[in-house]
C-alpha cells in the first residue's frame, strides 16, 4: 500500500506541474481580460436568472437554472470547504487561502465560458436526448476531428467524479466524532458499515437520474450553506478580537511562505504555496475542470449566456465565501498550530473547542449533508462521461462501479484517495480549458448579442 501511495502521490505531482499551472491560471486571467471583467460587471442581473425572472418551461434542457446552480454546488461545496481547506493550512499555512481566492476569482470568469459553451453546443447522446459539458462543447464547436480530446475529458472524467474524497472523510468524520466518543473503536468493520449505509442512501436518489438529483440537491444545498454559515458566524464571532489579525496574516504569508511546510517548487516555497493554493481552490470550486458544464449543460435555457451568469455565482459562494469561512475558523481557534490532526478531523477540533459539547456535532452534520449532495452529483458526471464514451444504454453501468467505489473509499486512506482525485482532476481540466480558450471569441460574440437584445 504504501508504494500505491507514492505512485499515486507522483501522478499527481507530475500533472500538476508549470505547464497545467499556466494552462489554468493563464488561460483563467486570459478568459477574463478577453470578457472584459463581465462576470462582475453582471453580477445583478445574474442574480435576477437565478431567481426564475426569465425561466420558460418550455425552453430546451431538463431542470431550471436554480436547480442547475446547486446541482454544480452540490459537488463543489463538499469536502474541499472543509477537509480540503484544513488540508491546505496545514501543509501551507495561512498564505495558501490567498492563493485559493486568487483561484475563485479567476475561476468566476472560467465558468462563465465553459457553462456558457455547455449551452451553446449543446449535442445529443445516443439516445437523441439534449446533454451538455465539455465533451459535447468539444465536438459540436470545434468539430469531429477534436473528438479524441472530447473522449479523453470523457475517460479522465470516469476517475475524476468518483466520490472517494468526500466517502473518506465523511467516514473519518463519523468515526473521530461520533464513534470513538461512544467508545467504538474504529475498525475496517465500523468504516464497512458506514460504506454500505452511504451506499443506500445514494443508490435511492443517483439511480432515479438528473430530475431527482436536481430536486434532492435544490433542497440540501441551501441548507447546508445557512447551516454551515451560522456555525461559522458563532465561532467567529466568539474569536472576533482574533480576526483582523489571520486575515492580516493570510496575506503576507501569500508572499513570503515562512509557514509552508513542503518541498520548495519553481524557484521556491512560495512557488510551492501557490501551486498548493491553486491545487486546493480547483479541487474546492472545480472552475476549468469541466464538472460544472454537465450540470449546467442540462438547464432549461435557449441564452447560453444567462447560464454561464448563473454558473460564475458558483466559484463566489464556494471558494470566496465557504472556504473562508473554514479557514477563519481553523485558524482564530488556534487548532492547525495545536493539533496534530489534519483534514475534516482539524476542522472538527475548531468547531469543538468553540463550542464545547455541539459543535462537533454542528459539523458533523454539515459535513454529512455536504457529502451526500456531492455523491449524488458526481454520479451523474460519471455516468454522462459513460454515456458519451460507450452509448447512453449503457451508463448504468458506470452507476454500478460509482456505487462499489463507496464502499472502498470507506476503507482507504486519505493520502491515496486526495492525490488520485487531484490527478484526474488536472487530466479533465486540459482538453476543458484548451477547447474553452480556443472558443472564447464564440462566446463573446454571444455575449455581445445578448446584451445588446437585454438593453443592458
Amino acid at each position: 500500500m504504501e508504494s500505491v501511495n507514492k505512485l499515486v502521490a507522483e501522478f499527481a505531482s507530475f500533472v500538476w506541474g508549470m505547464p497545467l499551472l499556466i494552462l489554468l491560471i493563464g488561460g483563467g486571467l486570459y478568459l477574463l481580460f478577453v470578457s472584459r471583467f463581465i462576470p462582475f460587471r453582471y453580477l445583478g442581473h445574474a442574480l435576477k436568472v437565478l431567481k426564475g425572472k426569465y425561466d420558460d418551461p418550455n425552453d430546451p434542457g431538463q431542470i431550471n437554472h436554480f436547480e442547475a446552480l446547486t446541482t454544480a454546488l452540490s459537488s463543489t461545496i463538499g469536502m474541499g470547504n472543509v477537509a480540503g481547506v484544513a488540508v491546505a493550512i496545514t501543509l501551507g499555512g495561512p498564505g495558501a487561502i490567498f492563493w485559493m481566492w486568487v483561484s475563485g476569482i479567476i475561476g468566476m470568469s472560467t465558468k462563465f465560458f465553459t457553462c456558457s459553451l455547455a449551452i451553446l453546443y449543446r449535442g445529443k447522446d445516443s439516445n437523441g436526448e439534449i446533454q451538455g459539458g465539455p465533451m459535447y462543447f468539444i465536438t459540436e464547436g470545434l468539430g469531429e476531428v477534436w473528438k479524441p480530446l472530447a473522449i479523453f475529458f470523457s475517460i479522465a472524467g470516469l476517475v475524476g467524479a468518483l466520490p472517494v474524497f468526500n466517502v473518506n472523510q465523511l467516514t473519518q468524520a463519523v468515526t473521530d466524532i461520533l464513534l470513538i466518543p461512544n467508545g467504538i473503536e474504529e475498525s475496517f468493520v465500523s468504516n464497512l458499515s458506514i460504506g454500505i449505509i452511504l451506499l443506500v442512501l445514494t443508490a435511492v436518489v443517483v439511480l432515479g437520474g438528473i430530475s431527482r438529483i436536481s430536486k434532492a440537491a435544490s433542497k440540501l444545498v441551501p441548507f447546508m450553506v445557512i447551516l454551515y454559515f451560522l456555525s461559522v458566524i458563532i465561532i467567529l464571532f466568539l474569536h472576533i478580537d482574533q480576526v483582523p489579525k489571520y486575515l492580516g496574516l493570510i496575506f503576507t504569508e501569500a508572499f513570503s511562505a515562512s509557514l509552508y511546510k513542503g518541498e520548495p517548487m519553481f524557484g521556491g516555497m512560495v512557488g510551492a504555496l501557490i501551486l498548493l493554493g491553486i491545487r486546493r481552490g480547483a479541487f474546492s470550486n472545480e472552475a476549468g475542470i469541466g464538472t460544472a458544464p454537465m450540470a449546467h449543460g442540462a438547464a432549461k435555457t435557449k441564452e447560453p449566456i444567462r447560464e454561464g451568469l448563473v454558473a460564475m455565482l458558483g466559484p463566489a459562494i464556494d471558494t470566496l465565501i465557504v472556504c473562508t469561512l473554514t479557514a477563519l475558523v481553523i485558524l482564530v481557534t488556534g487548532v492547525w498550530e495545536t493539533s496534530g490532526d489534519n483534514g475534516v478531523s482539524l476542522t472538527a477540533n475548531a468547531f469543538n473547542n468553540s463550542i464545547p459539547g455541539i459543535g462537533k456535532y454542528l459539523l458533523l452534520l454539515c459535513v454529512a449533508v455536504f457529502s451526500v449532495s456531492s455523491l449524488f452529483s458526481y454520479s451523474y458526471y460519471g455516468s454522462k462521461c459513460m454515456s458519451f464514451i460507450i452509448g447512453a444504454d449503457k451508463k448504468h453501468y458506470y452507476q454500478y462501479i460509482y456505487l462499489l467505489s463507496i464502499v472502498i473509499a470507506s476503507v482507504t486512506s486519505l493520502e491515496i484517495m486526495l492525490n488520485l482525485i487531484d490527478g484526474f482532476f488536472a487530466l479533465m481540466a486540459i482538453p476543458t480549458m484548451i477547447s474553452t480558450i480556443i472558443l472564447a471569441p464564440k462566446v463573446m460574440k454571444e455575449a455581445r448579442g445578448y446584451f445588446g437584445r437585454m438593453n443592458l
